[in-house]
């Protein structure tokens, strides 16, 4: 018998299931499950890359291989699949803005934008269009039914929890979608995959920026943006110049690789980008201290802001003990890693409660003087 069943919560009874499908494993099971309800299923794929070109494309997602894929799963399913071509919105909307947040000294992170366009928004509008009762996705993270409605809850597998990315989340969307492999781990996906004979079973993953699958991010904003290269001073925390960069595009905050500044009593890391004038701060690793940092465009899902909470600067951070006071997230001790651009998400326990872009941060060392 397969586990993990698709689950609509009682008494809805879903007549149609849209599922947004990747052409991976996750997204495969997904449509999978949704079939063995007996529901109509409907496989979508946004084309997010030319599709000549992207054929061959290793890491990436949404591309021409994907797609076979996706349509394939689809035809061994015997449910409809469509594709519809968002390269356009995808270009303007993740990939341009990666590019322009860099040359501004901020830190992006494009699989957020991602989910806050192309795969939520645009897909569960064309969701409701083709008159489903619910979207599928195989993010790991889980729904949860609480008093005041839909919540959102990391994933029951810690090292596959997608929270982090979903933040921004609207309590609207959060009714209309499912993620029904949030329960499992991802070897039992795996297991479902080959049980149910899916040929994506033993599928690599995506990479996490699926449109740099290199990972030379500063080529691709030098490729964006020709002006990107521009040089400048390399600067310690009292201003006085200790040497020079070839662009601000090859840096990012806490940084320590490429600054290839000698003679200094202690190991220098990159403090702050100053875009302005094209200067890299660098200091200590005691400057990269933050106390606090204000959010931006904070998205709320539900919960008191003022119960003992956590937050989470980076994907790979764990959670720590904060608190929020308005747009101010204040760390309970100094935290380190935290940079403009990208996000703060806040828990209770596994729930989570909704987060924020960073767009300042506050020096511990400032806090305490």
């Amino acid at each position: 018998m397969i586990e993990g069943d698709f689950q609509l919560e009682s008494p809805v009874r879903a007549r149609r299931i849209v599922v947004a499908m990747s052409g991976g494993v996750d997204s495969s099971v997904v449509a999978a499950l949704a079939a063995r309800t007996g529901a109509e299923t409907i496989g979508v794929t946004l084309q997010l890359y030319d599709h000549g070109a992207a054929v061959g494309r290793a890491g990436s997602c949404c591309a021409g291989r994907d797609i076979r894929d996706a349509r394939a799963v689809c035809d061994s399913l015997g449910i409809a699949h469509y594709v519809f071509d968002h390269e356009t919105s995808f270009r303007e909307n993740v990939i341009d803005d990666f590019a322009d947040e860099y040359l501004a000294g901020r830190t992006p992170i494009p699989c957020v934008k991602c989910n806050m366009g192309p795969k939520f928004t645009d897909l569960l509008a064309l969701a409701r269009d083709l008159g489903a009762d619910c979207l599928a996705t195989g993010h790991y993270v889980r729904r949860v039914l609480g008093a005041e409605g839909a919540e959102l809850h990391r994933a029951v597998d810690p090292a596959r929890d997608q929270s982090y990315f979903l933040f921004a989340t609207t309590r609207a969307q959060l009714d209309f979608i499912r993620f029904p492999l949030g329960g499992m781990p991802k070897a039992r996906v795996r297991e479902i995959a080959a049980e149910m004979g899916l040929g994506v079973a033993a599928k690599p993953d995506s990479q996490d920026i699926c449109f740099v699958p290199d990972g030379d991010y500063a080529g691709l904003v030098r490729k964006l943006r020709p002006g990107a290269d521009a040089g400048g001073e390399i600067v310690d925390l009292e201003g006085r110049v200790l040497g020079r960069h070839a662009g601000l595009v090859g840096f990012t905050v806490g940084q320590r690789r490429g600054i290839e500044i000698g003679g200094q009593p202690e190991p220098l890391y990159v403090v702050r980008l100053e875009p302005e004038t094209r200067r890299l701060v660098v200091g200590p690793r005691i400057a990269l201290a933050v106390g606090a940092a204000r959010l931006a465009d904070i998205n709320w899902l539900g919960g008191d802001p003022g119960q003992p909470l956590t937050a989470k600067v980076r994907s790979l951070a764990k959670p720590v003990p904060a608190r929020l006071d308005g747009d101010r997230l204040v760390f309970e001790a100094p935290e380190y890693g935290v940079a403009p651009g990208q996000a703060a998400v806040l828990y209770a326990g596994d729930r989570v409660l909704g987060g924020g872009w960073i767009a300042e941060t506050e020096p511990a060392m400032a806090l305490a003087a």
